[in-house]
């Protein structure tokens, strides 16, 4: 282990991983995290090729592989179930890593139970939340108040703030965008226990006309809990009021699954699905806008903290993961100087992250199902060629991959790497 004293503030997925990356290059962190208890919170998250190239370097390719499910094709739909295009997914398509389904939580316990077999359970203050900093030339002071109203203060030699989208250290280094605005969409999240998966429990579906209701769907868990069947796990995004930006507010979705009663999908039953959840949970879409800057001289930011951005596409958890290896790296490069360091993370990072946090904002590739509801005047279409080409499409998406830094394989020899499955010609009927 190294001299270099380091502090993470707050223990989700990021901070774990950022603990895991500074142990793996000989530098043992602190970690603080404000809950007393951790626990497998959350739905699912898509964790992109690149994610599990992260995790597979870490050695717990294995252990991920457990928990999680193979992601093999992306399915994209209408507002009336039918079918608009569909791309294969990691190995399926040529990449060198998996992508991924699992539950935020359960990974994040992996993560954990890891990160204590590794540092040791002294690394970790649980029930500890940071309230503000100060620094000075040699270090930096963090202000701590405890599960129970104990305050105190601890000293460190740089501190790396993954302290989600409701970050003190932001609030702190950028007072002026304290408060984010609400975009008005509203998502419900949600899992659904099936014992027949859509087309065999490997497929991520995105479904609907975004100007109405947008829906993706994927798995997440298979023998979930040894009941035999596979956890589901759902997203519906509409207009909505707003509402406290928590990850764990419960929600009705009595009142969303009318808005996907034109939908008809050949092998799927998108209601029952909805009618059949387990847990539902409501979180407003909120804008944080993207910053110039996430250093102050010690302190740095990372993950959700440095760029909230809206859930979709995989990118949030996915960006943080890379975040983390170039954090670490620099500090191995500049172990005597972590200002440089951070430096030279935030010019690495910065930029590229932004780019995606605006890319989401506008819908990323799932602006395919908007131009054919826009061209198709919301109705259905005879057929999807005339519509939405397949050439087309496939422009979209590979600059879209290209964009989060995963350039789809083959593509630079112009080789079309979307298809139609046999449903794609499917009329809609009613």
């Amino acid at each position: 282990m190294t001299d270099l004293d380091i502090a993470i503030i707050g223990a989700g997925p990021a901070g774990l991983l950022t603990a895991l990356r500074l142990h793996q290059q000989g530098i043992r962190p602190t970690v603080y995290e404000i809950v007393p208890e951790l626990k497998p919170l959350g739905v699912g998250v898509d964790i992109k090729t690149v994610g599990t190239a992260e995790i597979d370097d870490l050695g717990l390719l294995e252990e991920f592989r457990a928990i999680s499910v193979d992601a093999e094709d992306s399915i994209f739909f209408n507002h009336f179930g039918q079918e608009i295009y569909a791309e294969k997914c990691g190995v399926h398509m040529g990449y060198v890593h998996e992508q991924r389904f699992v539950h935020r939580g359960i990974l994040q316990m992996l993560f954990y139970r890891v990160a204590l077999e590794r540092l040791g359970a002294d690394a970790f203050h649980l029930g500890v939340g940071v309230t503000d900093y100060s620094q000075d030339d040699d270090g930096v002071t963090l202000r701590l108040r405890h599960a129970d109203g104990r305050t105190e203060e601890a000293r460190h030699g740089a501190v790396i703030a993954a302290d989600g989208i409701k970050s003190a250290i932001r609030a702190q280094m950028f007072p002026h965008m304290a408060k984010p605005h609400f975009s008005g969409i509203t998502m419900w999240r949600g899992t659904t226990l099936m014992d027949e998966p859509p087309r065999g429990g490997h497929t991520i579906l995105h479904v609907g006309d975004p100007n109405i209701s947008s829906l993706i769907v994927y798995p997440i868990a298979e023998n979930f809990e040894g009941t035999g069947k596979t956890l589901v796990n759902w997203v519906a995004e509409t207009n909505g009021e707003e509402t406290i930006e928590d990850w764990n507010q419960i929600g009705d979705i009595s009142e969303v699954i009318p808005l996907f009663d034109t939908v008809k999908i050949p092998y799927f039953d998108v209601q029952q699905m909805m009618r059949d959840a387990r847990e539902v949970y409501l979180f407003p879409l909120i804008r944080h806008e993207p910053l110039d800057n996430w250093v102050d001289g010690r302190v740095v930011l990372l993950g959700d903290a440095a760029h909230a951005m809206y859930p979709r596409g995989g990118n949030g958890i996915t960006q943080a993961m890379l975040d983390a290896r170039v954090v670490v790296d620099q500090l191995v490069e500049h172990p005597d100087d972590p200002h440089t360091a951070f430096v030279a993370y935030d010019a690495a990072r910065r930029e590229g992250v932004n780019r995606i946090l605006m890319n989401m904002r506008g819908e990323g590739y799932e602006v395919i199902r908007r131009m054919v509801a826009e061209r198709t005047g919301g109705k259905p279409f005879d057929d999807i060629e005339d519509v939405l080409p397949l050439a087309e499409a496939d422009e979209i998406f590979s600059k879209y991959h290209a964009l989060v830094g995963s350039p789809r394989p083959g593509r630079e020899a112009g080789e079309a790497t979307g298809f139609r499955t046999e449903y794609a010609q499917t009329k809609a009927t009613f």
